[in-house]
């Protein structure tokens, strides 16, 4: 795998959700460049997470913990008031097991990036971000850009990986529309392609996510990655300088 871009093409990631049981992975993992893996919280088990990072491990593609509240019941996707000693904890084991069964797969854990209401939430609360930082050692943090958990990441010197989402409506103030509010989905693969184009281009972001939980998912994340490639970008797993 190169490290550098070409020379005059822009490097953009591409990542994705895998490891969740409604996502079809195998699909998927033969279009992005990032897995986002379930780390058994919100979903996912061990067997999965395997399955994952051997593929990931064969095909260059970057690893990364999808840490989330231990809410398996809401997907991750309800609000949790959770002690910070607590969510560190929570952060840590899920780092911990996705870390084991990587390794043993022949790569690892590169990144962490959180799930659902866990990444909404890290986005404005301080607490809970430096939890999620707290619980995951080291490693490059993927958040909203001007969220509080990227900013408290520089502060710490660790790498803060601005991330968009082109199947997802915004926020006045750049967070992510609630899913129950109009306009908070794009389901159509050409606008999500179109958004994909339009938010690489923003300097803040380094890379994009499309979400896998959708019957046409594959074949939307196939036509951000043509789109992005035909505006002239190297869509390729991101490195800690790009």
């Amino acid at each position: 795998m190169h490290d550098e871009s070409p020379p005059g093409r822009p490097r953009i990631d591409l990542n994705a959700d895998l490891g969740e049981g409604v996502t079809d992975d195998v699909g998927l993992l033969e279009v992005v460049t990032s897995a986002n893996v379930a780390c058994g919280f919100h979903a996912g088990d061990e067997r999965v997470m395997r399955e994952v990072c051997e593929r990931a491990a064969a095909d260059g593609i970057a690893v990364g913990a999808q840490v989330s509240y231990a809410d398996r019941e809401g997907f991750g996707r309800r609000r949790m008031d959770v002690e910070t000693g607590l969510l560190t904890q929570w952060v840590a084991e899920q780092v911990e097991v996705l870390g084991r069964i990587a390794t043993a797969a022949g790569t690892r854990v590169s990144y962490v990036k959180a799930h659902g209401a866990l990444y909404n939430r890290i986005a404005d609360d301080a607490e809970q971000a430096a939890a999620v930082l707290a619980g995951s050692g080291d490693l490059p943090v993927l958040g909203l850009p001007g969220s509080v958990v990227l900013g408290l990441a520089v502060a710490a010197g660790r790498d803060a990986v601005g991330e968009g989402f082109p199947d997802r409506g915004y926020t006045d103030d750049g967070r992510l529309l609630p899913r129950d509010q109009p306009g908070a989905l794009v389901e159509e693969a050409a606008d999500v392609a179109a958004n994909a184009v339009r938010l690489a281009a923003d300097p803040r972001l380094r890379t994009v996510c499309v979400h896998g939980d959708s019957p046409g998912a594959v074949a939307t994340a196939w036509a951000v990655r043509r789109a992005l490639g035909g505006a002239g970008y190297d869509v390729r797993p991101r490195s800690p300088s790009s």
